[in-house]
């Protein structure tokens, strides 16, 4: 398999494309990452140094790729962060001209916006033009409880109001949505969820809450489930490989101490994942 992966880089620590790329080939998937910022780190230290690239200069690299003969080849064009208003465009055009030389390839949308205790962190445009024009061209989407509330214009908050709002936000144009981060108010104390709903139906998987602020992991899941989904087309088993590498690295990473993800010291739990989550169908 190999994917075409459009996010963030940082040199220090583990999100976009960095905290992607490195399990996604401990899977054995070929990755073809191309950059939309070159940061030191990320932005939560509220201090960093790098550049922002331009949309125009993403678009080169992504042209420089097609014009390798590497389109035919791709399976899956993934995408996070979007830090401009720009990058949308170029990465839509990308999906286009990939799916135009593979058409059995498929649009992995992360459409990072922000969380339930946060609020909205990105700029007030991209939320908009993620809802109007990214989301629809998705194939797949991975947002949190509550961007997918955004998304919708509804407010997720049991399992039926949040099968209701995955259904919605499916209406839109992506087959299939994976709800992380889901928080029902009737779920054992402790706990957090997540749920895969596709065209076969729904499936919901519970673990323990890790308390700690993880940057990067919701992009290693949305790398992970695409990938493990995109290869077998079981939604369960992507839900419960996903679940059980993510929940070892954020419990390694917590364990650690360390505020970085510990990406590369978790790597058997990706390449051997010990599948200790059971999955629900829910519908």
């Amino acid at each position: 398999m190999k994917i075409l992966s459009i996010q963030s880089a940082v040199a220090y620590g583990h999100v976009g494309n960095s905290a992607a790329v490195f399990p996604l080939q401990r899977i054995g998937v070929e990755v073809l990452p191309v950059y939309t910022v070159n940061f030191s780190n990320h932005t939560g230290y509220g201090a960093w140094r790098g550049p922002l690239i331009a949309p125009d200069d993403v678009r080169e690299v992504i042209t420089g790729i097609e014009e390798r003969g590497a389109f035919g080849d791709i399976d899956v064009v993934l995408s996070g962060y979007q830090g401009s208003e720009g990058i949308a465009d170029v990465i839509l055009d990308a999906v286009a001209r990939v799916k135009s030389a593979n058409p059995s390839a498929v649009y992995s949308c992360d459409p990072v916006m922000g969380n339930a205790k946060s609020g909205c962190f990105v700029a007030p445009a991209i939320p908009i033009l993620l809802r109007e024009k990214v989301v629809p061209a998705a194939d797949i989407i991975t947002p949190n409880q509550f961007e997918l509330g955004f998304l919708t214009g509804t407010e997720p908050n049991d399992l039926a109001s949040t099968l209701a709002s995955a259904d919605a936000a499916r209406a839109m144009g992506p087959s299939t949505v994976l709800v992380t981060s889901v928080e029902r108010p009737d779920r054992p104390e402790g706990t957090i969820e997540m749920l895969a709903v596709t065209p076969d139906g729904a499936w919901i998987v519970q673990t323990p809450h890790i308390p700690m602020k993880a940057n990067g992991s919701g992009d290693v899941t949305a790398a992970l489930f695409t990938a493990h989904y995109r290869a077998s087309g079981d939604a369960a088993d992507a839900l419960a490989k996903t679940t059980s590498s993510v929940w070892d690295l954020l419990d390694n990473t917590h364990r650690s101490g360390q505020r970085e993800l510990q990406l590369i010291e978790s790597q058997d739990a990706y390449a051997h994942p010990r599948m200790q989550f059971d999955v629900t169908q829910v519908r």
